[in-house]
This record gives C-alpha cells, sequence and structure tokens, in this order.
C-alpha cells in the first residue's frame, strides 16, 4: 500500500523569504529573518528537550524579541504584527501547488504537519491556495510537544489511521526529516538551496532539490508513477 505523504509547512510549501522587506525595515538588514527563524527552532527545541510546551507563535514572539534585543532595536506593535502577521500571509514556493496536485493526482492520501498552532496553519495553507489538497492539516499543538519530538510523529499517525510505517514526511528541515525517520517513517528531504542532510543525522531514500522532483521520486517509489 502506498504511503501517505505528510508534508511540513513552513520552508518546505511557503516562502519564508516573503518576510525579507520587513525585516529589512526594522532591522536594516534583511538576513535577520534568518537569525530570528534560528533562533526560534532553538528555543522551540531547548524547551522541547527539558519538557516544557509553548505554542509556536508565542515562540515566535519571544525569538524576535530576543533578536530585537541583541541588535539594540526597540520594536513597535506595528514593527511586530508587519513581521508575526506576515507569517500567516506566506505566499506558497512556486514549485508546491503543482508537485501536491502531481501527488494527488497520482491517487496518494496528503496531509500537513506543522508546528505552527492550529488556526495559523489552516490560515498560513488557505491564503497560500493549498489548504485543498489536504484531508487534515495537522498541528504539534495536538500532541503538546514541537517536531522532532517522537510524540508528534506518533499523534500523526493516529490521526490518520495509519502505522507509523505508512507515513512518509516531506520536509525540507533535516532535523524533521530525521525525527520522522526516527518515529519510524518514511522520510523525503527537499534540499532547497543546495542544504544537505546533517552528517550524524539519518539520511532518507529520497533526496531532490526542490519539490517537484521529490514528487516524482514519491511517485515512482510508491509505484503509482
Amino acid at each position: 500500500m502506498p504511503h501517505v505523504i505528510v508534508f511540513d509547512v513552513n520552508e518546505t510549501l511557503l516562502d519564508l523569504a516573503a518576510l525579507d522587506p520587513a525585516f529589512e525595515r526594522v532591522f536594516g538588514d534583511a538576513a535577520v529573518r534568518r537569525a530570528w527563524f534560528a533562533e526560534m527552532l532553538q528555543t522551540a527545541f531547548v524547551l522541547t528537550v527539558t519538557g516544557v510546551y509553548h505554542d509556536f507563535g508565542r515562540i515566535a514572539r519571544a525569538a524576535l524579541d530576543t533578536v530585537a534585543h541583541r541588535r539594540g532595536v526597540a520594536l513597535s506593535g506595528a514593527d511586530r504584527d508587519a513581521i508575526l502577521g506576515g507569517v500567516r500571509r506566506l505566499p506558497p514556493h512556486p514549485d508546491a501547488a503543482p508537485a501536491l496536485g502531481r501527488l494527488r493526482d497520482g491517487g496518494l492520501r496528503l496531509a500537513a504537519l506543522t508546528n505552527s498552532a492550529p488556526e495559523t496553519a489552516v490560515a498560513q495553507l488557505a491564503h497560500a491556495g493549498l489548504d485543498g489538497y489536504f484531508e487534515q492539516i495537522l498541528s504539534v499543538d495536538a500532541a503538546r510537544r514541537l517536531k522532532p519530538a517522537p510524540e508528534v510523529y506518533r499523534m500523526a499517525a493516529d490521526r490518520l489511521r495509519v502505522q507509523p510505517g505508512d507515513l512518509r514526511l516531506v520536509a525540507a528541515h533535516d532535523w524533521d526529516v530525521t525525527g520522522a525517520l526516527r518515529a519510524g517513517w518514511a522520510a523525503a528531504f527537499v534540499a532547497r538551496g543546495g542544504a544537505e542532510v546533517g552528517a550524524l543525522y539519518e539520511r532518507p531514500d529520497l533526496v531532490g532539490p526542490d519539490l517537484e522532483s521529490v514528487a516524482e521520486a514519491i511517485l515512482r517509489a510508491e509505484g503509482v508513477a
């Protein structure tokens, strides 16, 4: 039986680079967006490892305040709204809809699994015009843990009513791919911008430079091409 294909959302399907103009205006440097996202992930990982849960929106805000403090920038409410509100209005990567359509037309079940809060995830995918591709949009909020904690992947398997081995994650984050593999899923890594899987991480059987190439590889691997 073909795997159920589960997609990460931020950076995998949606383009965070759309926030760069807001970071350029607020910080004078669009590259601060990457520092903010890295701070957000580090905070999420530390909280998860130490058994504390906050929703990703709160973590995003705290990370933004931390980055601003380090750079001596006083954020106004409008500044925060421009950046954090923009997360709900991210555009899709150009390869997202074609890849999802190809997989759907191949008869595969599709779902989304994100660290974002449920209402944020639904708003994001609806704004991007991608929500109609998924039978379920799943948030880590249901597990009260953040990816890549194993409880998240178990929750997704339960919600989709399949065994872990019947699932394949597609993500542009090697830590997410590794979490899925350790939970018994298959996975595919979207190596955007030439990204590499970490040397000590498990390597998935499918790797491609973009979503369309990964989608074609999935169809071949699932025997539905």
